[in-house]
């Protein structure tokens, strides 16, 4: 039977407002509420809506035959629960029926495994407490922001204790090798890599609505036709779309929803199983080992890096941003931390791109230049918060060997706490040992003499020595 895994990608950020030179210093909040929210209700109401109801259908109708992998950023859920909490209520039902898989990644949809490795592994804790907390999952398979990949974030995704990564089906990784295989990873081998198909991928979120492609009209059974004509002993099929190719890129009227809901019914037919990674991951074993020794990920052709990193402006404020990472992981004010988090999401420098990664259908910005201004006049007044707090005259040597201290405190002091902890429990153990009751004598024995013990606190203030009572009678005189 041929194994298919469908990832549906929910992502939103916090969108700048237009934010002036003359601001710096004046205005701390940097976010488009007006924008935030409309854009969030409105793919809702056209995606995840109808998305998530149409899996609820599927699930009623075809129980544990369909299933599918989910992942969501924390920006994503925050707005979510804010503007159309609905989305949340029946994304939890489709946890809570085992319809769906969420995926851990991180919070802020960021580009912190390029950046900063202690960062990147915070901010994939909160994700994973996030997703706990809100949808009852703990996730076993990582997807990064846009499935960014190579060794060295290899090592810390399984460092992290994840059994598998979803990775960008890239030609120039895989050459002749078929993406419909589960793999391992060079640097860590017990990290199982699940290889996007993004040929099968394209056929749907490309031309599923193409009247000039060679084989308009995509049909379910058709689809799965193609599935299971694959060669039979590739593993897995790998598909990974954005929840908003579903009624937002591709509307309603076109039929998608009903497309994607008869896939199972067909696949029944033709032994084609709709599974979620985790079951895939614990049953098939990895057939070769791949190696990825530069950064990879699943947006262009090129499936490089270049949307984020691809010229000067987007290099200058990533270095400017992740440059106070140090000063910012020790500042404890609440809202400056919030910020840091919400700057680090791609969506910022991916509206710098002037490249093949560029794209002005998602920009709110005229040009690159006018995203990259935006950003650094916010970034000029987060740094004046952050400067307060931490200022640039302490140098970073200075502010490791801080830290440093601070954690080799915090250690020290959890260590004595386990050692009081551990005193308290021995005294009170040994005081139980001592004061203990002794066993009452049975009926038929002989009264048990007293023994000599504590005397209750009352008695003692009974009897009083001879020079007390003098005292006691000078004192009523």
């Amino acid at each position: 039977m041929k194994n298919v895994c469908f990832y549906l990608n929910i992502h939103q950020p916090y969108r700048l407002k237009r934010y002036r030179f003359f601001d710096i210093g004046n205005d701390h909040y940097y976010y488009d509420d007006f924008a935030n929210e409309d854009i969030i209700s409105n793919v809702a109401e056209r995606s995840y809506m109808p998305m998530c109801n149409t899996l609820l259908e599927m699930q009623k109708e075809y129980g544990s035959d369909f299933k599918c992998a989910i992942s969501i950023s924390g920006t994503a859920i925050e707005q979510l629960q804010q503007a159309e909490p609905d989305v949340i209520e029946m994304l939890r039902k489709l946890a809570d029926a085992g319809t769906v898989e969420f995926l851990a990644g991180t919070f802020a949809h960021s580009l912190a495994a390029l950046e900063d490795p202690e960062e990147f592994m915070r901010q994939v804790k909160t994700e994973e407490k996030t997703i706990k907390m809100v949808f009852g999952q703990t996730p076993k398979v990582f997807a990064n922001t846009e499935l960014i990949y190579d060794d060295d974030i290899a090592t810390l995704i399984q460092s992290m204790g994840f059994k598998a990564a979803l990775v960008p089906g890239a030609k120039h990784i895989l050459g002749w090798k078929s993406p419909d295989y589960i793999y391992s990873a060079a640097t860590a081998p017990k990290l199982k890599m699940l290889f996007t198909n993004d040929k099968l991928a394209a056929d749907i979120s490309h031309n599923f609505n193409n009247s000039d492609w060679a084989e308009y009209p995509l049909t379910a059974d058709k689809f799965v036709n193609w599935l299971s004509e694959l060669p039979e002993e590739e593993q897995i099929v790998n598909i990974y779309l954005s929840m908003d190719t579903f009624g937002t890129f591709i509307p309603a009227s076109s039929g998608i929803f009903d497309f994607f809901k008869a896939l199972p019914r067909f696949g029944k037919e033709k032994g084609v199983r709709f599974t979620s990674p985790s079951e895939v991951v614990a049953k098939l074993k990895a057939v070769d080992t791949i190696t990825v020794p530069y950064a990879i990920s699943y947006v262009d052709g090129t499936r490089d890096i270049s949307a984020w990193k691809g010229n000067d402006l987007q290099r200058e404020a990533i270095n400017k941003l992740y440059g106070i990472a140090e000063r910012v992981s020790m500042v404890e004010d609440r809202k400056i931390r919030q910020d840091w988090e919400y700057l680090q999401g791609s969506d910022h420098f991916f509206y710098m791109a002037t490249g093949n990664g560029a794209d002005a259908a998602f920009s709110p910005y005229d040009s690159p230049f006018s995203a990259f201004t935006n950003y650094m006049n916010v970034l000029a007044d987060f740094l004046v918060r952050v400067r307060e707090q931490f200022p640039e005259n302490v140098d970073n040597e200075e502010l490791n060997s801080l830290l440093l201290t601070i954690s080799n405190q915090s250690a020290e002091i959890e260590e004595l706490n386990k050692e009081v902890n551990a005193l308290r429990k021995n005294i009170l153990e040994s005081e139980d040992a001592n004061y203990a009751p002794a066993e009452l004598p049975a009926e038929t024995a002989a009264p048990a003499k007293k023994k000599p013990g504590r005397k209750p606190a009352a008695k003692k203030e009974e009897t009083k020595k001879p020079a007390e009572k003098k005292a006691t009678k000078k004192a009523g005189k």
